[in-house]
Order: structure tokens, then C-alpha cells, then sequence
């Protein structure tokens, strides 16, 4: 693992004193040093017992911030209980390895460097670890979650771009992908729909959503049905909606419900 600097901010608000975390990460896997926010329950200080981890994945265009803007984590940690970590996609790293960029290595970035980082540093209870974004960061999510399963309890996609076929106009994401010239082969073996199978060797429950009016919303239907044969423990919340800053909002409650709820379990 390389060198981490961690940096606690002290924040004061009307709650008792908690403490918002960064962890910089020197780049290895990736091109660029990583930056990671890290909130802690407001317990946290006053207990010795292990904490159920969250990890939120941003947009594609978004940073470790964006989460932050949209909802107020410091208010999700406290109420559910959880450690919650917000890394940095380096704006548009997918949150894959590519085959291509020997310079953008997200998974080996996560599984070998971040993940490790947080568990070193605080009381981390490795039973029930989960994961989950928007968009970018919903095929993140289950990415990670489906080709790692053993670390995550659960995962969750959260209107997450579930076919990238339907990116094929994303020259970022085809340059990480290696895809040049048509059939695009990776947009399509990299697709969580085609990727269904590996979710059911998991044997994990999961949970996904998708607005009504989003345009990954068939996506979202097609995954639904293929959980379904394949006998998938798959909540799936379908309700009106764009994908914007407003659905988010009430959608990631559903995800922290059900990973309560597991954690639980």
C-alpha cells in the first residue's frame, strides 16, 4: 500500500462535536492523487465497537464532494449508524481497471489501497461493508460488488448506468475500454446486464433503482426480470423521476434502509 496523509477537519454544528476525515492516497494504480472524505457516526468517538461501512460512488463529471451536495452524510452517519466513505472517481475513471490505461487501475486502487486504508484506520466491522452510487457510480458499485463479492455484505446502483452500450458516444469510457471500432466488445462484457450471472454466484441480496422518466430506466426493467430467473434477492424500487439531484435525494434513503436492514440480519 502506498503512503496515505490523513487530515481530520473538526466541525461544529448544532449536534455534538464529529469529525470529518480526508485520506490522500499517492497515485499508484491511478494517474493522480486520490482524495477520500470519510464520516463518522457521532458516537463514534465515545464507543469501542465496530461500525458497518458505507461506501458512496459519485457521477461521472463528480468528485468525493458530490455526495455531499446532494444529501448532508454527516446527517446519514449519525442517523443510521455507519461509517461512510466517499471516494474520488477521478472524474471519469468508471471505477474499472482498464484493460488499455496501465495508469487506471480503480479496482486494484480500491481493493488494495482504499478498502485497506479504511479498515487500518478505523473500527471497521468487515461482516457488513456496502457499496453503492449514482449513475457512474451505480455500474461502479456492482461492478466492484460482483467481481469481489467476498468483501461486501451487499451493494446497491442507485440510477446507475447498468448497459454501457448505451455510452457508446462516452470517448472517455472507450479509450479506458480499449473500444475504438465497432462491435465495442468491452461496453458490452463490462455491462452489469451481461454481467448477471456473476451477481447470482454472489449470493448476495442487492438493491436498485431507477426513475420513471431516466433513460436507463429499460435497463433497469431488463435487470430486474434477469434476477428474477436467475432467483436473485434483488429489491427493486421503480417510481417517477428524472436523474437529478432531486430523485437522488429520496432514493438513497432506500439504500441506507435496506443496508440497516442487512446489517441486521
Amino acid at each position: 500500500m502506498k503512503k496515505v496523509l490523513l487530515i481530520t477537519l473538526f466541525c461544529a454544528c448544532t449536534a455534538p462535536l464529529f469529525a470529518q476525515e480526508s485520506l490522500f492516497f499517492n497515485p499508484l494504480y491511478l494517474p493522480s492523487t486520490d482524495t477520500t472524505w470519510i464520516f463518522l457516526p457521532k458516537d463514534y468517538a465515545r464507543s469501542s465497537k465496530p461500525y458497518p461501512v458505507v461506501y458512496l460512488l459519485h457521477e461521472q463529471g463528480g468528485n468525493y464532494k458530490q455526495w455531499n451536495g446532494i444529501i448532508s452524510i454527516q446527517k446519514y452517519a449519525d442517523a443510521y449508524g455507519f461509517i461512510i466513505v466517499c471516494p474520488d472517481g477521478q472524474n471519469d475513471a468508471w471505477y474499472i481497471n482498464s484493460p488499455r490505461k496501465a495508469t487506471s487501475k480503480y479496482e486494484d486502487f480500491f481493493i488494495k489501497d482504499l478498502h485497506p486504508a479504511i479498515k487500518q484506520k478505523y473500527r471497521v466491522d468487515a461482516d457488513q461493508v456496502f457499496i453503492t452510487g449514482i449513475g457512474m457510480g451505480g455500474f461502479g458499485a456492482m461492478h466492484l460488488f460482483w467481481r469481489n463479492p467476498d468483501l461486501f455484505r451487499s451493494a446497491g446502483s442507485c440510477s446507475g448506468i447498468l448497459d454501457l452500450q448505451s455510452q457508446i458516444d462516452n470517448i472517455r469510457l472507450r479509450t479506458l475500454l480499449g473500444d475504438s471500432d465497432y462491435p465495442y466488445v468491452n461496453l458490452r462484457n463490462f455491462s452489469l446486464v451481461n454481467q448477471v450471472d456473476k451477481l447470482a454466484a454472489a449470493q448476495r441480496e442487492i438493491i436498485f433503482d431507477c426513475g420513471s422518466d431516466n433513460p436507463h430506466y429499460e435497463s433497469h426493467n431488463y435487470l430486474k426480470k434477469r434476477c428474477d430467473d436467475l432467483h436473485i434477492k434483488a429489491t427493486y424500487v421503480s417510481q417517477p423521476g428524472k436523474h437529478d439531484k432531486a430523485y437522488w435525494q429520496r432514493a438513497i434513503r432506500w439504500h441506507f434502509d435496506f443496508f440497516k436492514r442487512m446489517s441486521r440480519e
